[in-house]
This record gives C-alpha cells, sequence and structure tokens, in this order.
C-alpha cells in the first residue's frame, strides 16, 4: 500500500460535500421556521447555516422565532427531515472517491454538523458502514467553525495538522481547518457560494466530485 502523498488524514464534511441534501435541508430549515410562526428565510439564510449544529443553525436562520420556542423549532425541522431523508443520495462518484483513497492508505474521517444519530442513519441508508476510520459530529463536540472536532481527530490518529486536510462546501468547514491550522479544500456545488472561500486560504476549489478525485490523486 502506497503511503499518501501530501495528506494521512482526510476529514470529509458530510452535507453538501459527500451527500447531496443541500436544497432539501434547505425546504425543512424554511418550513419548520414557518410552522412555528417565524417569517420564512430566504434560500441564501437557510442555506447559509448548513453545517453548523441544528439550534445554532435554527437560530441564526430564525432571528424573529423566541428562544423559548427553539426546542419546537428543531422539533419541526426534524419532522420534515425525516419525511424527506429517503430522497437524499450520495453525489455520483462519492464511493468510489473514497474506495480510491482508502485503497491509498488515507485515515478517512467525517466532520459535520448533524447529529450523531443522523449521521448514523445516513451511513446505514448508504450503506458506508466501515467505509470511515472515525466521525465527530456536532452534538458530541463543539460545533464548526470550533476546531475541536479536527483536533479530537488528529489526536486520535496521532496525526498533525500539516498531514490533515478538511474537504468541505461551507465557510464553516474551511473557518474550522484554519483555525485547527489544517489545509484545506473547498467543493462549490453544496451550500456556499464559492466566492466567499478565497480569505480562507482553501488550497483549491473545485467544482464537481470528478474534479474532487483529480485533484486528490495529484495532491493528496
Amino acid at each position: 500500500m502506497s503511503r499518501p502523498l501530501n495528506f494521512d488524514l482526510i476529514a470529509f464534511d458530510w452535507d453538501g460535500t459527500l451527500f447531496d441534501s443541500t436544497q432539501i435541508i434547505v425546504r425543512c430549515i424554511q418550513a419548520a421556521v414557518v410552522d412555528v410562526g417565524g417569517a420564512k428565510p430566504s434560500d441564501e439564510a437557510a442555506a447559509y447555516v448548513i453545517g453548523l449544529g441544528l439550534m445554532q443553525a435554527l437560530a441564526h436562520a430564525a432571528p424573529d422565532v423566541p428562544e423559548s420556542r427553539y426546542p419546537e423549532l428543531s422539533q419541526r425541522y426534524k419532522h420534515h427531515y425525516m419525511r424527506r431523508q429517503n430522497d437524499i443520495s450520495l453525489f455520483d462518484g462519492a464511493l468510489t472517491l473514497l474506495a480510491e483513497l482508502k485503497e491509498r492508505g488515507h485515515i478517512l474521517t467525517v466532520a459535520t454538523g448533524k447529529s450523531r444519530r443522523g449521521l448514523d442513519e445516513a451511513l446505514q441508508a448508504v450503506e458506508l458502514k466501515g467505509r470511515f476510520d472515525a466521525s465527530r459530529t456536532a452534538d458530541e463536540t463543539a460545533g464548526k467553525p470550533h476546531p475541536l472536532m479536527l483536533h479530537e481527530l488528529m489526536r486520535e490518529f496521532d496525526v498533525a495538522p500539516e498531514r490533515t486536510l478538511m474537504i468541505g462546501d461551507t465557510t464553516h468547514d474551511l473557518q474550522m481547518a484554519l483555525n485547527a491550522g489544517c489545509a484545506s479544500v473547498g467543493v462549490s456545488y453544496g451550500a456556499h457560494e464559492p466566492d466567499a472561500f478565497e480569505v480562507l486560504r482553501p488550497l483549491a476549489v473545485l467544482h464537481s466530485v470528478t474534479e474532487l478525485q483529480t485533484w486528490l490523486r495529484a495532491h493528496a
């Protein structure tokens, strides 16, 4: 097995990076806010919070909803998401990408704003159990862009920041990598517009899973 060229540990965001869920999450956030009497957030406002922990995201997306109604807001989001989660799938080519990286000897991990239960259900639904060496979710550690998720993953495998790469579709992902002292790659096909990525110094901004796979072959 060949040693990884530049990075031993690769951390993937989930929604919008590997999982084609951005539009469904946006619609579920909007529906949940309206359900509790808040003003419907714009597509841009709802997409911006993807990647954050659920309560942090909903509070940001619904500034006119009182804090006392956050638990109800959370339940309404989960209600709408559960109804539509079977409509969500991996991006085309993601399984092939992960298999190739695994064959090269990379440590593959997930760092996501999803809950532990939500991630585990997604991994089972797409038959991905065992493909990742470890994962961290927002409800079991600090949410993005705090670097704790990446710090914990690096400690678990004794990998230095300079040997760690974060891949994500939001500024939250890239800021987390910057905060952790790690390199990052942004993908433009998820929740955030890539114009905001440059200031966070990703090594590359890629526009499809195929482009991501090609870049990783050459640089990871």
